[in-house]
């Protein structure tokens, strides 16, 4: 599997050159004994035993090649440069392997028109080529046009040597995530994504049809569509109306394969342990952090203003130690536990800057950045003073006297940030809240409905 990408250098071609040619980044360690390994015919593995290439220019003047090739037809500004990737699955190839096939692929996409430096990198743990490319044809000076069509034929032209190499190739590719997002995941911090995963996950393992599948989403605050006339299968949050195509969620996550579980969970509904299976699923919600709070909530007085909401907000999401522990039930608050120290930070800001209201809050970002303002021009004259200090014993008071500044406007700049982090969440934070009430209240008319059902059937 190839995952390949194009883009556009406007700044520096040097940067991009040398970041391909980096010897820490490429197989061997020094890149000038890797070419002279390669030129001096003691190679022991094969002809690709150098894993940086040039095509159209040699791998140590690359860029004087490319720098006057521009010159030359007078077109040294825009698109420099084009760096491309050509990334391999993990394991699928071997360093050899990888470099070959990106030096063929270079060959195919360019031919002769262009400088093209191929570095094969493995510092991420998956080999992968860079490709860095000259912007201008080096025969008649035109531009490489590195448009739609130019990416599908990049694309095209690295599946079709996969493919003859064996290697696995997309048949459908889709949108990637974020690389926020990819690593919050990574680290296991729930999102919109993987709490829909775990719904999905639940739902699968106690229901064995379609009715009940739904149902079982539903109680866990989200609407799936898996309507057949539709192309794609959606889910959504009660609260939310965009809808999210199942398919983001990942292959087994797809319409085709809930249907599959749900023929198989209904073919071993016979069996016997079945009900056990039922019976032993009883997943409880595990918090991992709690909010920092002195105090005793018996004794102390009555809380108001944005520190109250913030309070009832962290009550809500089941953070608040020595407590009875509320479970959320809408996604929206499950998903809201990750930021749980961003709000710990802003309820002790509130509590030692006495921020009760938002123009309190807007007030004191005000302030503090006049403060930071003038600290900042207090620690400047005294690095104006020490370009022109000769006397050890005063370089040292201005060395001193600016490193108070610099602690002081680091503490500043923090509490700048959190206060801005306060005016951000406010609105997140009520909107999160009126979502977890209208849950709480919808399961509330369920139980007096099923409480009065009993009742009537009781006599």
């Amino acid at each position: 599997m190839a995952v390949t990408k194009i883009g556009a250098i406007k700044d520096s071609l040097s940067r991009v050159v040398d970041y391909a040619a980096n010897p820490n980044k490429t197989i061997y360690s020094d890149l000038k004994n890797a070419i002279h390994y390669a030129e001096n015919g003691e190679k022991t593995i094969s002809e690709e035993a150098c894993f940086v290439t040039g095509i159209n220019c040699n791998t140590d003047t690359a860029y004087e090649e490319m720098k006057n090739v521009q010159f030359h037809f007078g077109k040294t500004s825009g698109n420099v440069a084009y760096h491309a990737y050509q990334s391999f699955k993990t394991g699928e190839v071997t360093p050899e392997q990888c470099h070959r096939l990106g030096v063929e692929l270079a060959k195919q996409m360019w031919v002769t028109d262009y400088q093209v430096l191929v570095a094969t990198h493995f510092n991420t743990g998956t080999y992968h080529n860079h490709f860095v490319i000259n912007s201008v044809n080096m025969w008649n000076g035109k531009k490489f046009n590195c448009n739609k069509k130019a990416y599908y034929k990049f694309r095209d032209l690295s599946d079709s040597l996969c493919e003859r190499e064996h290697l696995t190739v997309l048949t459908n590719p889709q949108n990637k995530i974020s690389r926020t997002l990819y690593y919050v995941e990574k680290n296991g911090e729930p999102t919109k994504y993987n709490l829909m995963r775990e719904a999905i996950d639940k739902a699968l393992s106690i229901s064995c049809s379609l009715k009940e599948f739904t149902y079982v989403l539903k109680k866990q605050g989200y609407i799936v569509n898996l309507n057949l006339d539709l192309k794609y299968a959606t889910i959504r949050s009660v609260n939310y109306a965009r809808n999210t195509r199942l398919y983001r969620l990942g292959e087994k996550y797809d319409k085709e394969h809930i249907f599959q579980k749900l023929k198989e969970n209904d073919l071993w509904k016979t069996a016997p342990e079945f009900n056990t299976f039922q019976k032993s699923i009883n997943p409880k919600y595990v918090v991992s952090k709690k909010v920092r709070f002195n105090g005793c909530f018996a004794t102390t007085r009555k809380i108001t203003g944005l520190k109250a909401l913030y309070l009832h907000y962290c009550y809500m999401l089941g953070y608040l130690p020595k407590a009875k522990q509320h479970k959320p039930l809408s996604p929206e608050m499950r998903a809201a536990w990750r930021k749980i120290d961003r709000y710990s930070q802003e309820v002790r800001l509130m509590d030692s800057k006495e921020l009760t209201t938002i123009s309190a809050v807007n007030e004191f970002i005000s302030t503090t950045k006049k403060q930071i303002a003038s600290l900042e021009k207090q620690r400047q004259h005294c690095y104006n003073k020490m370009r022109h200090c000769k006397q050890p014993s005063v370089m040292a008071e201005l060395k001193s006297k600016r490193d108070d500044f610099t602690k002081t406007l680091t503490l500043l700049r923090k509490e700048v940030k959190v206060a801005t982090n306060i005016l951000e969440d406010n609105d997140e934070i009520k909107h999160n809240m009126n979502a977890e009430k209208a849950m709480q209240q919808k399961r509330f008319i369920t139980k007096q409905k099923t409480r009065h059902r009993y009742d009537d059937l009781c006599g």
